[in-house]
């Protein structure tokens, strides 16, 4: 495996009143695609300077493969930075941006043609070497950064928003050159983003952030399927979260089987947990729209470990492979289910608008997020 082991040890960041960085701890495994996720503001760009060296904490280290790197000046970290904006040199081609770090270090003229089209090959821009960056496409220059800055042979890649500035569609097939340029590689990226279905899709590991502090980190499917607090819950996908109290914990299968009391649902819903919680405690429980079955007819059986509420659907919104839609319950609570479309269907989703229908899931498939009240 290439690339570096990065470790950020206690790591603070203060901008006069402002704390971008509290006591932020990360280890990211040698080549590991790894993203830092979370709103704008919350620190991850603070963190990603501090790792390329444009900035410095207040306190704390980062080590490279157990090396110290905060002494260090960018460009003794072994480490490159692709920017949001491309950062390219307008007035040079697209050849000469990629050859700029190497004419730096005055790379003889063979070695560094045939480095240069190497480097445009793997981000298929073989040809387009002799234009500006005026006459590209936003997804073509930021193929000229990435080539630019691997063109170094860091050990570490950081990639700061860099599809940000791309439409939806572009976006995603860049996402995807990109998961197949680091398979390629195979060297350590850092990859900063707020957009968790980018985060989701490429990711091997996800640390998401929220006003400088580290929530959680995890796989893509431990971060989506099991969030750590009600931030990470409501940040990562679309989901229905209450509040609620236990009332009855037993021993269940593997698992224990645990009833809640959801005032804003006014009743009492079944969850499995690893966990034994006891009476009283208060929680935070999540269920995914996805989880959530819809019909129009009352299920004919119903176990005890299945959730089962009535309501009338109040807005359905098609999307092609997928109808969401938000049902208030009989209680007054609107809830989001969503129904994915794996069949054609000649007339389109079944279940309108003010239906009458049931919406019921799984213990199985509800999450206890945080024990409030230990």
């Amino acid at each position: 495996m290439k690339g570096f082991d990065v470790t950020v040890k206690d790591v603070s960041r203060a901008y006069g009143a402002f704390k971008a960085l509290d006591n932020v701890s990360i280890e990211i495994k040698k080549g590991e695609f790894f993203s830092l996720l979370g709103p704008s503001g919350c620190g991850k760009t603070t963190l990603l300077r501090i790792i390329a060296g444009f900035d410095s904490p207040d306190v704390g280290s980062v080590l490279l493969d157990g090396r110290n790197i905060i002494p260090l000046p960018p460009d003794k970290r072994q480490v490159n930075t692709v920017f949001q904006n491309y950062a390219l040199f307008p007035h040079l081609s697209v050849y000469e941006n990629v050859a700029f770090p190497l004419r730096l270090k005055h790379i003889p003229e063979t070695k560094l043609d045939t480095k240069v089209r190497d480097y445009l090959h793997l981000v298929q821009l073989d040809a387009h070497l002799d234009k500006k960056p005026s006459m590209l496409s936003g997804g073509q220059k930021q193929r000229v950064a990435i080539a630019r800055a691997l063109i170094n042979e860091p050990n570490v890649l950081l990639l700061d928003e860099p599809l940000s500035a791309l439409d939806a569609k572009l976006r995603q097939n860049l996402l995807v050159e990109l998961d197949h340029l680091h398979d390629q590689i195979g060297i350590t990226f850092i990859y900063v983003t707020h957009d968790q279905s980018e985060a989701l899709s490429v990711s091997d590991r996800i640390a998401v952030m929220n006003q400088g502090v580290v929530l959680q980190v995890g796989s893509p499917y431990e971060i989506y399927e099991s969030p750590a607090t009600d931030f990470v819950a409501r940040f990562i996908g679309e989901t229905n979260l209450f509040p609620a109290v236990v009332t009855k914990c037993e021993a269940y299968d593997k698992y224990f089987m645990t009833t809640l009391e959801i005032p804003e649902l006014q009743a009492e819903i079944k969850v499995t947990d690893y966990d034994e919680l006891k009476q009283g405690q208060q929680v935070s429980f999540t269920v995914r729209p996805e989880k959530l079955k819809i019909t129009g007819h009352k299920p004919s059986r119903v176990g005890k470990d299945i959730n089962l509420f009535s309501g009338v659907v109040e807005e359905p919104i098609y999307s092609g492979f997928q109808t969401k839609y938000y049902v208030r319950l009989d209680n007054g609570t609107v809830v989001k289910v969503q129904m994915q479309h794996t069949n054609y269907m000649d007339e389109g989703p079944d279940i309108e608008w003010k239906d009458q229908v049931y919406v019921s899931w799984s213990a199985e498939d509800g999450y206890i997020v945080e024990v409030i009240d230990k």
